[in-house]
């Protein structure tokens, strides 16, 4: 009887690890290669870029310069593919680990709590903790896996399989305190939007930090406080320091105890800070379906942009030491033109490289926003809207326009905060060359946008992910096919390969036509598949 009994216990905590690991699998799976692809990209291409012996002084030189150290952090052992590696792609991989891990977490716990779907579930034996505790723990398996992943890759860069091994446990780490910090917020915070803002803030401001105390030698303190900043004082390939990853860890179990205490005394549907009741009414922006668009974007909007300010302010304040540095240094800049990027030595050519990087954060935005109007329409917050005398169109137009609204909004506010950057430090950029570079990655962002409209009408459940490729994906096509010597052909695809380097050359006006057309099509495509699906909920 003691047997069956413990059967019988174990059938709904597998039934709902079950259902947890069914709603990630895909994305973990992206997200797992992804972690191993970009390594293995920037290894196979070590070879050919240290070819020249200059390269490693100039490589060297370029490290060192404190604007560099601010973006891709302290570099060590450049000498090694495995230290190329990490100080080349190490941020980056990290930045979309946690990102994914926030993401996913608040999702498949808070998100599916508010839209209901627990409410049958915690009916029977299983309760609110124990359902948030598997469900965490199959999220916090993914880094887990990716760490096992880069070590894997890094492992067959060198001889130096420590420098792997402390890289790989250093990202599972990071990653796994993001899971514990989106866990925490999903149980203090009643609404998945708020929750998953918080937890994005937090690591924010880590990787600010992290950013500022590589920069600024006063305040590498920083460093000590951020998750990013432990897992670079950790330095793989050089002194291999555990104990920066094991503070790391015991932040992630001091965050996940909390978490789990949370659960414990909340009510289900309910978090720890109740929502503010018996305010007065707020009518001014519901008079019309577009009006109620806009403000469904604005507190979103505002945290997208807090961000963006915050980090191509400090691109626009290092931007005038990194081009003089390379003005000192023409091979340096000859080798990077050899590699596409021209001007380097330029405030123009500069701005214009990182520029089209934004493409990536903005349509992502765009991806984001359309999925909110889904998840809208899947918790019913539309049912009522729709059942008014308003088309369909109407709706997914309102929403559309107001995203791609904040889309030119973040690329406004980019290419200002570049803009005060570089003349603060007196530097000589104009404004109008700025908003040049930033809205030339606007064909980009409209194919992103399209691509989420077309899957709001045709996979809802796949939006953001759909969504985020013409960028993300796009991106990544360039860099494997630039990496591995792909034919042009392939390269071609990549809409960045149509993207031109913006101030510094004007604009490739056929390509962004092309790209544009393709979005209004894909635009097009969804509206009419939106119009003839029956509503989720």
């Amino acid at each position: 009887m003691t047997g069956l009994a413990s059967i019988t216990r174990s059938a709904p905590d597998h039934a709902v690890t079950g259902l947890a690991t069914r709603q990630v699998r895909r994305g973990a799976l992206l997200v797992v290669l992804f972690a191993a692809t970009m390594p293995a990209i920037v290894v196979a291409g070590y070879d050919s870029v240290m070819a020249d012996p200059s390269a490693s002084a100039s490589l060297d030189a370029l490290a060192g310069n404190p604007a560099i150290r601010t973006l891709f952090g302290d570099p060590i052992a450049l000498d090694e593919a495995g230290g190329f590696t990490v100080w080349r792609v190490g941020t980056f991989v990290a930045v979309v680990l946690a990102v994914w891990s926030i993401l996913s977490t608040t999702r498949i716990t808070r998100g599916e709590e508010d839209a209901g779907r627990w409410d049958v579930l915690l009916a029977g034996r299983a309760t609110l903790r124990g359902v948030v505790v598997r469900h965490v723990a199959v999220v916090a398996f993914v880094p887990v896996l990716a760490g096992l992943a880069v070590t894997a890759v890094l492992s067959n860069a060198g001889p130096d399989r420590t420098g792997a091994v402390v890289h790989g446990v250093g990202l599972s780490v990071l990653g796994l305190f993001a899971v514990a910090v989106a866990a925490l917020t999903a149980q203090i915070f009643p609404a998945r939007a708020v929750a998953t803002g918080v937890a994005i803030a937090v690591l924010g401001v880590g990787l600010l930090a992290r950013m500022v105390g590589d920069g600024l030698s006063a305040l590498a303190w920083l460093r000590w406080l951020s998750p990013f900043g432990l897992l670079e004082l950790s330095a793989p390939y050089g002194p291999n320091r555990p104990l920066p990853l094991m503070i790391l860890l015991v932040m992630a179990a001091l965050v996940s105890g909390a978490a789990l205490a949370a659960a414990a005394r909340r009510d289900v549907g309910g978090g720890l800070v109740a929502p503010a009741t018996g305010r007065p009414p707020r009518l001014r922006t519901l008079s019309t379906v577009e009006a109620f668009a806009v403000r469904r974007v604005l507190i979103p909007l505002i945290a997208w942009s807090t961000g963006v300010i915050a980090y191509f302010l400090l691109i626009g304040l290092t931007t005038t030491s990194v081009t003089d540095f390379l003005a000192d240094n023409a091979a340096i800049v000859d080798a990077a033109a050899q590699a596409g990027f021209t001007g380097l030595d330029t405030v123009a050519g500069l701005t214009a490289t990182i520029f089209a990087l934004l493409a990536l954060p903005v349509g992502a935005f765009t991806a984001v926003r359309m999925g909110a109007f889904v998840a809208a329409e899947s918790d019913r917050r539309l049912t009522l809207l729709a059942a008014q005398p308003l088309s369909r169109l109407r709706l997914l137009s309102a929403e559309l326009v107001t995203t791609i609204g904040g889309a030119l909004v973040l690329l406004s506010v980019a290419a200002i905060a570049t803009w005060v950057g570089v003349v603060a430090v007196g530097g000589d950029f104009a404004i109008t060359a700025a908003l040049q570079g930033t809205w030339n990655t606007l064909p980009i962002v409209l194919l992103s946008a399209g691509a989420a409209v077309l899957a709001t009408g045709m996979t809802p459940s796949a939006v953001t992910a759909v969504g985020c490729l013409p960028a993300t994906g796009g991106f990544l096509l360039q860099v494997t096919a630039d990496s591995v010597g792909a034919p042009a052909w392939v390269a071609s695809l990549s809409p960045f390969a149509h993207l031109a380097p913006v101030p510094l050359v004007s604009v490739d006006w056929p390509g962004a036509f092309v790209m544009t057309g393709l979005a209004g099509a894909l635009m097009a495509a969804g509206a009419v598949a939106y119009r003839r699906r029956d509503l989720r909920g």
